[in-house]
């Protein structure tokens, strides 16, 4: 009954969430008439991912921050994890042991059935955060030549509620058997794919997506991550598809204001770990990211 519960609420969500009821019945706080500080100079930004099985993404991922660092940033890199996953282990106790100037790691251990429901951790993170600014992302987004330091510099005296990069760059979609997932998944060091492999999909953004979520520390100190709907703070025994993404942009009241940051790039790859292994849900969202390719 309660799984039935669940999917009903969820739907109820999806529907609201479209734009067809307003977000201002479902929220505790307006994000409009939170007061947002216009910084300047050298900023703090927290970096929020969650790993679940994608150790060989992780490496790619905290290595952009070793060879790509900024000093216009002082940075936190989250990482939230669940006991047990011995391939992210094993790169967080690698990458635990580097030393970046302007970089402090910051590994969060979670049960992994609060961590299958993303939200969770994305609202203890906004709650939590002393940044300027937080980047909601996921592990197999690489912050390539340039990325932070043009953040940087656009991020100077904004009181945006929502920013992201305007343009995505993405590898092809990779298979199982592709060299750079077999690098990664040959241990953890620090690793770097050629810019040149990434190359403009998609089109230009107009909201931000999932991993391209810049959301202003004020606002997020205030008003959470979905921190009001029940349904998507509840724990989830298995991987939940993030459909509270949508719904967070609805509370806050904005799909988000462009920035031209440059090297925001994506390991594009067609097999999802993070579900069931050839189960048919797996299947048929292999087969759409197949078909939209």
């Amino acid at each position: 009954m309660s799984g039935f519960f669940d999917l009903v609420t969820g739907l109820f969500y999806r529907f609201a969430a479209s734009g067809f009821l307003p977000a201002s019945w479902f929220r505790k706080r307006d994000p409009a008439k939170v007061e947002k500080a216009k910084r300047t100079g050298k900023l703090s930004l927290e970096i929020v991912c969650h790993c679940w099985q994608y150790g060989h993404f992780l490496s790619y991922q905290l290595s952009s921050l070793v060879n790509h660092r900024t000093d216009k940033l002082d940075i936190t890199m989250s990482v939230y994890h669940a006991p047990g996953d011995e391939s992210v282990a094993r790169v967080l106790n690698f990458f635990a042991n580097i030393e970046v100037p302007g970089v402090h790691w910051n590994w969060v251990q979670l049960p992994k059935e609060q961590l299958f429901r993303r939200s969770i951790g994305r609202n203890r993170a906004a709650k939590s955060t002393s940044a300027d600014w937080i980047w909601f992302t996921d592990c197999d987004i690489i912050f390539h030549e340039a990325c932070l330091d043009t953040l940087a510099d656009e991020l100077q005296g904004r009181d945006d509620i929502l920013v992201f990069p305007r343009i995505g760059l993405g590898t092809s979609l990779l298979g199982e058997d592709a060299d750079i997932l077999n690098a990664g998944r040959e241990g953890p060091a620090i690793r770097e794919i050629p810019l040149a492999d990434f190359v403009p999909y998609g089109g230009p953004r107009k909201k931000a997506k999932g991993p391209y979520q810049i959301m202003h520390g004020d606002v997020a100190r205030a008003c959470g991550y979905c921190e009001d709907i029940g349904i998507y703070q509840k724990p989830s025994d298995r991987w939940r598809k993030t459909y509270e993404d949508r719904a967070f942009r609805w509370l806050i009241g904005t799909q988000g204001v462009a920035l031209d940051v440059p090297g925001a790039c994506q390991i594009r790859h067609v097999v999802k770990g993070r579900y069931k292994k050839d189960s048919f849900m797996s299947r048929v969202r292999m087969m759409i990211r197949k078909s939209q390719e």
